[in-house]
């Protein structure tokens, strides 16, 4: 299992657009149209799948929130901003 990050690790290894909303990271990536966003969340999650890291994604028009949080850990931990990163590299 993996360690969880303290408050001062989480701060500095936060990706770039990425926010903290208490045991998760979360970013929402936006698309100017649906299809658009069907195509990053479907890589996100061979991206997810590859790592065995599964985060929370809701898709909507032009948009995909993305949740990333280490439940077998209870909270936010190295697994999860390597997959912030790893999914922002694919929305680039």
């Amino acid at each position: 299992m993996a360690d969880l990050l303290s408050d001062e690790e989480i701060a500095e290894r936060i990706p770039d657009g990425w926010e903290r909303e208490d045991d998760e990271i979360v970013r929402t990536f936006e698309f100017d149209e649906y299809l658009d966003a069907s195509g990053f969340l479907s890589a996100a999650a061979g991206v997810a799948e590859d790592a065995f890291h599964h985060p929370e994604m809701t898709i909507t028009w032009g948009e995909v929130e993305v949740r990333l949080t280490t439940h077998d850990a209870g909270g936010i931990t190295e697994n999860d901003t390597d997959m912030a990163e790893r999914l922002n590299g694919i929305y680039e």
